[in-house]
C-alpha cells in the first residue's frame, strides 16, 4: 500500500482516503496500485458491502502526477493507472465518492463508475485530456455522452471546460452538494446506508442498472491504446512540458 493512500474499515464500509494534500492528491503509480488493490480486495473479501473514496486537505485529486506518469517506461497496458481504471470499472462493490476542491482528469472520469457522489460548493471539475495532447480514459468517451448527451459532453471533453458543483449537479454527475464540514459525515452515512441493505439484492440491482459492461471494457482498451500512442507524440510532450513549466512558475 502507498503511504499516500489511507485505507480503513468502518463496519462493512471500506474507506479510502487520498492522502497527498501537498500535491492536491495527484496520483502516483504507487497510489494507483494501492487504490486498485483496495478495490479488488473489497470484491474478493466478502465482508465489504460499500466503498467510500475521498480526498484530504481540501482536494479530491489533481489527477495524474505528470512527472511520475511521464517517467513510466513499461508497457502502458500494464501501467498502474490503466490497471486502476480497469479495476474501478469492474468493481462489483457499491461505490460512494466524496469530492471537495479540485477533481481533474481521472478525478472526474472515475466518478462515471461510482454509484453515489457528493460534492462541496468548493468542488471544481475538469477533464483536460485534449489540452494535454491525449485522449480521455476510463470509457469517458462512451459513458459521458450516454449520461449527459453529446453536446454537453463535448463541452467537457472536447473544449475541456472546467465546471463547478452546481453545474455537475445540473448535469446529473453528482447526487448532491453538501457543506464542506458535512461532506465526510454525509458520504460515510450514505456508504453505511448502502452497506446495511440486503447484500445480494443490492449487488444484483447495481449489476442490472449497469447493464452490459462489455462495451465499457472494450472502450477502456481502445482509449488506452490511443492514449499510449498520443503520449509518445511531440504534441503531447510539448503540451505536458508546457503544463509542468507553467505549474512550476505558478
Amino acid at each position: 500500500m502507498s503511504e499516500h493512500v489511507a485505507i480503513s474499515r468502518d463496519g462493512a464500509v471500506l474507506r479510502i482516503v487520498l492522502a497527498r494534500p501537498e500535491k492536491k492528491n495527484a496520483l502516483t503509480g504507487a497510489m494507483y496500485d494501492a487504490l486498485r488493490g483496495a478495490l479488488e480486495s473489497a470484491d474478493a473479501g466478502g465482508d465489504v458491502d460499500a466503498i467510500l473514496i475521498e480526498g484530504s486537505g481540501g482536494a479530491f485529486t489533481a489527477g495524474n502526477d505528470l512527472n511520475d506518469f511521464l517517467t513510466y517506461k513499461g508497457d502502458f497496458a500494464l501501467s498502474p493507472a490503466l490497471r486502476f481504471v480497469r479495476a474501478i470499472a469492474a468493481c462489483q462493490t457499491p461505490l460512494v465518492i466524496a469530492v471537495d476542491g479540485v477533481a481533474v482528469g481521472v478525478g472526474v472520469t472515475m466518478l462515471l463508475h461510482a454509484d453515489l457522489i457528493y460534492a462541496t460548493p468548493a468542488a471544481r471539475f475538469r477533464m483536460p485530456f485534449i489540452d494535454l495532447g491525449v485522449v480521455p480514459e476510463a470509457a469517458a468517451t462512451l459513458l459521458l455522452p450516454a449520461r449527459i448527451g453529446h453536446s454537453r459532453a463535448a463541452e467537457l471533453l472536447m473544449l475541456a471546460e472546467a465546471f463547478d458543483a452546481a453545474r455537475a449537479l445540473e448535469l446529473g454527475l453528482i447526487n448532491a452538494i453538501v457543506a464542506t464540514d458535512d461532506l465526510a459525515h454525509v458520504a460515510l452515512g450514505k456508504a453505511k446506508a448502502l452497506a446495511a441493505k440486503p447484500r445480494n439484492a443490492l449487488r444484483e440491482t447495481r449489476r442490472l442498472m449497469r447493464g452490459d459492461t462489455a462495451p465499457v471494457a472494450e472502450r477502456i482498451e481502445t482509449e488506452a491504446r490511443l492514449f499510449a500512442q498520443a503520449l509518445r507524440s511531440p504534441e503531447a510532450l510539448a503540451a505536458m512540458t508546457a503544463f509542468l513549466g507553467g505549474k512550476a512558475k505558478g
